[in-house]
């Protein structure tokens, strides 16, 4: 599994001691504010071994975060496919930091190379990103890394109940256009 390295981050294979602080995270109200219901510990451990088999698969997927300094485990980033049933297509950038990984630029930098891998080794012309309406802090990074909203992709999660979750908007990236 490639590993990639940025200044301050290592995204690198899961471990096993990444799971209890990966289902901490997926505990935390806060951090799911925009993802729907919290995990329990038995799905947050199912997610991993899927990161995994993912990975195994195609060569890509959900990297573990770890912080170069301490080597602390502080989330995820990635690619991922878009969902079945949306209205395009295509590969997905997306990230997940612990709360008290907030606010360092920590998102941004992950997502930087996330963005260079899926350019420059996948070759990909295009890479996209999905969040809520509400979250602007996610959005917020996408503008950071030079993606641009698509308003005419914007959608209503058909997954999610009504209510906040539901409204997504659209960002893109062509390869190129990194920030």
């Amino acid at each position: 599994m490639t590993e990639l390295r940025t200044d301050r981050l290592v995204l690198r294979p899961w471990r096993a001691s990444d799971l209890a602080p990966w289902a901490a995270m997926n505990a935390d109200p806060e951090v799911r504010r925009h993802l729907g219901d919290l995990l329990t510990r038995e799905q947050s451990d199912a997610s991993v071994a899927r990161f995994r088999a993912e990975f195994e698969e195609r060569g890509y997927g959900w990297w573990a975060v770890e912080v170069r300094a301490t080597g602390a485990f502080t989330g995820f980033a990635g690619l991922d496919r878009v969902d079945d049933g949306l209205p395009f297509g295509g590969l997905e950038i997306g990230w997940r930091l612990a709360r008290e990984a907030w606010g360092k630029g920590y998102a941004t930098e992950a997502a930087r190379a996330v963005l260079d891998f899926g350019f420059d080794t996948l070759g990909l012309p295009e890479i996209l990103a999905v969040t809520t309406a509400t979250n602007l802090r996610s959005q917020a990074v996408m503008r950071r890394i030079g993606m641009t909203r698509d308003p005419d992709g914007d959608f209503d999660d058909p997954t999610a109940p009504e209510g906040p979750l539901r409204p997504q908007v659209l960002h893109r990236i062509a390869r190129g256009g990194r920030a």
